[in-house]
């Protein structure tokens, strides 16, 4: 009798870097859980083009923030078998200089990153920790490495979870599972197109150009995989050299 794939959540999949690292995970067999927050229906185009494409994938929506909400939709995940895999990539911005920048930005960006984390993270843990083998990759960026002007809040949340991840790491380490954080500089998606005209990137990026969606998920990729099984508490920099 064959073994069932591991399965693999990744909130936010239906985004730029989501959906890579969503076709990225089918790829390499696992049978990939496409999360979204509202936006189901991008959710559940991406999973009918991975089975399309010979994979296994679904799609799921609930709003990270929302404790209960979230726990409802994990604990029906959790009734076909424990997620050994885990990408934490949802996450907004809301930029503002810090002396204008408004509550609700602070607590919005913080709740999504860090309070998300917890509440997806949190109850797949128990789980994973049962099978003697998990990966928890989670997507920040180089602003929580290096900072940003006009992101204060994002770089909180973000440098938060890097903190958490090494803290993580730690506890479970002798339990087969790894825990990493993926800190990518300017990636060339919808999200960054507004915000980083081409001479701004040649200026900022010693590359020259903004990195691929792929580039990220090949990474990911990788740290799910068995060869990375002795990486674990890392904050690993794909940024073209920025820093």
């Amino acid at each position: 009798m064959s073994t069932p794939p591991k399965r693999a959540l990744v909130t936010g999949g239906s985004g730029g870097i989501g959906s890579a690292i969503c076709r990225r995970l089918a790829t390499d067999g696992y049978s990939v859980i496409v999360h979204a927050n509202g936006n189901l229906a991008t959710a559940q185009a991406l999973a009918a083009d991975i089975v399309a494409g010979g994979g296994l994938a679904q799609a799921i929506a609930f709003d990270v923030t929302d404790a209960q909400a979230t726990a409802t939709a994990i604990n029906a995940l959790l009734e076909d078998g424990p997620v050994q895999v885990l990408v934490n990539n949802a996450g907004i911005h809301d930029d503002a200089v810090f002396p204008g920048m408004r509550l609700a930005q602070w607590q919005r960006v913080l709740d999504v990153s860090l309070n998300g984390f917890f509440h997806v993270t949190q109850p797949l843990t128990l789980p994973m920790i049962r099978t003697r083998w998990g990966r928890i990759i989670t997507i920040t960026s180089v602003a929580a490495v290096a900072g940003n002007r006009g992101q204060v809040n994002y770089s909180a949340a973000k440098g938060a979870l890097h903190a958490a991840t090494k803290s993580l790491a730690l506890e479970v380490a002798s339990r087969g599972i790894t825990v990493n954080a993926v800190a990518p500089g300017i990636i060339d998606t919808a999200m960054t197109k507004d915000s980083f005209s081409p001479e701004i990137i040649n200026t900022m990026v010693p590359m020259k150009r903004a990195g691929k969606a792929e580039e990220v998920a090949d990474l990911v990729g990788f740290l799910a995989s068995d060869k990375a099984a002795y990486i674990s508490g890392q904050i690993i920099s794909i940024n073209g050299g920025m820093i």
